[in-house]
């Protein structure tokens, strides 16, 4: 398993990680792909690496690209303000439960750290089991809703480097 940025050549890889990222609390229930087509989700990827803020961290094993973490400065979801981006993970289904969203999602934080942006936002389902990972992480509550928490992490401290 690698995390490394993502490709030019590969960004429109993220239409499927973007369907993937959408949570489903029954995920035998399958998503109509049209879902994609809904601008208060296109914006997360159309266009990606047109603005100045994208960054994306990929995981890949055995030659593709199974996973992805990816950021821009949107007015989305988890929009907190325009000098924090906005954070997008998922896997795909098989690689899941090991490990690998944190270590990408690690590998993100570190990068935008290093790069000097103050924070990073995500929105994310009250139910959904990711706030556990998200609040490991360092996330915290921010506001929510009925069913949505917005989180926040703050990049000042330099989170834990990923291992691998």
């Amino acid at each position: 398993m690698t995390i490394r940025p993502l490709r030019d050549s590969e960004t429109a890889l993220l239409e499927e990680f973007l369907y993937e990222a959408v949570y489903r609390p029954d995920p035998s229930r399958l998503l109509s792909r049209e879902i994609l087509r809904r601008p208060s989700l296109r914006i997360y990827i159309e266009g990606f690496g047109t603005l100045p803020d994208d960054r994306c961290m990929a995981a890949e094993a055995d030659g593709r690209v199974v996973g992805a973490a990816w950021c821009r400065c949107i007015r989305a979801f988890g929009h907190m303000d325009d000098t924090i981006p906005e954070l997008a993970v998922s896997l795909l289904p098989a690689w899941r439960g090991r490990g690998i969203g944190t270590r990408l999602i690690q590998s993100l934080l570190c990068r935008l750290s290093e790069e000097g942006y103050p924070a990073i936002s995500l929105s994310v389902q009250q139910e959904n089991p990711a706030v556990r990972l998200y609040e490991r992480l360092g996330f915290r509550i921010c506001r929510q809703t009925d069913e949505e928490f917005l989180m926040r992490c703050d990049l000042h401290a330099k989170p834990a480097s990923p291992k691998g």
